[in-house]
């Protein structure tokens, strides 16, 4: 037992071939309203091994589990139980009780974003949970489940957000507050925070996020200068290659956009050191073929279908 909980300690970084990651995201927000303790509830029955959650700060300091820097008509009814007819407040302009005020137990239907998920089910009344909400669930739950948290913030809109300095400091101090510093991981498409992280916490574990679509790449160069998501640091310097811009970031994990996985990339991160987590893979076929690459792991909406696959593929769990 000692020896099992030991290596639970280090997940992800330590995953070998009898263990893997299975990362509810949001919680799990295929089946529950996301990022609330309704979610994360869930994700914690079926067995997720990290909870994946986002991260704001509010105008009183106070971290909540927000994946959006603006309160979401999608997800948001007022004081009276109706749905925001436009986009909310900045969260950081509200104190985290007028943050509470507003009720996230379902999806807007009349939304295209609530066809997205048709098994969600409601949990009418679950309002923006305090990071120290998260972090005593994962506290009191029998298993040692780990956390995966995600800053929100943009490099080129300063005002929706703390500077990275500040928001670094603040999800540093709630992780050593619950002693979950060997638990937690921290994450984000804006490396600036995980920069100050490293800096302020080398024990706690970062994760680059990355994408590469044709509307959306947080990671190529932009006329000869490096992205201003990447903390000053260039793709064309590593010769291309993501995988080592992600190492040379000092990251321990990287966790790509599902599509932009493949058995190369995969290759050169493992002998990089580099842990392999894509994101957000919610059709079984999807999860299949990235099992068989060879990924440390997954995080997706449904944990419930990830769970199946690796059941049917004996894939152990801890």
């Amino acid at each position: 037992m000692i020896r099992r909980l030991a290596a639970l300690a280090l997940l992800p970084f330590a995953l070998t071939g009898t263990a893997f990651d299975l990362q509810g995201h949001r919680g799990a927000r295929g089946l529950a309203p996301e990022n609330t303790m309704a979610a994360f509830r869930r994700a914690l029955d079926i067995g997720v091994t990290t909870l994946e959650l986002d991260l704001a700060l509010t105008r009183d300091g106070v971290l909540v589990v927000a994946h959006d820097p603006y309160v979401n008509p999608d997800l948001a009814r007022d004081g009276d139980g109706r749905w925001l007819t436009t986009r909310g407040p900045l969260i950081r302009s509200l104190s985290q009780e007028e943050l509470g005020r507003y009720d996230i137990g379902r999806v807007n239907p009349a939304s295209a974003y609530a066809r997205q998920f048709p098994e969600q089910k409601p949990a009418d009344g679950e309002r923006y949970p305090t990071f120290a909400q998260v972090l005593s669930l994962v506290q009191a739950d029998r298993k040692p489940v780990r956390l995966n948290v995600e800053t929100k913030l943009h490099p080129d809109r300063a005002d929706e957000a703390a500077d990275p300095a500040t928001f670094a400091a603040a999800v540093v101090d709630a992780i050593r507050a619950a002693d979950l510093t060997s638990r937690t991981t921290v994450q984000s498409f804006d490396w600036r925070t995980l920069q100050a992280v490293q800096r302020l916490a080398p024990a706690i574990a970062t994760v680059c996020l990355t994408i590469r679509t044709s509307s959306n790449d947080n990671v190529g160069d932009r006329d000869g200068m490096p992205s201003p998501w990447t903390g000053g640091l260039s793709l064309a310097a590593q010769g291309g290659s993501v995988p080592r811009l992600v190492k040379a970031a000092g990251c321990r994990g990287w966790s790509p956009f599902w599509r932009n996985v493949d058995a190369a990339g995969i290759a050169e991160a493992k002998a990089l050191g580099l842990t392999v987590v894509p994101w957000t893979v919610n059709e079984v076929a999807d999860m299949g073929r990235l099992i068989e690459l060879g990924v440390d792991g997954l995080i997706t909406d449904y944990p419930d279908r990830l769970r199946r696959v690796l059941a049917e593929r004996r894939q152990p769990l801890p």
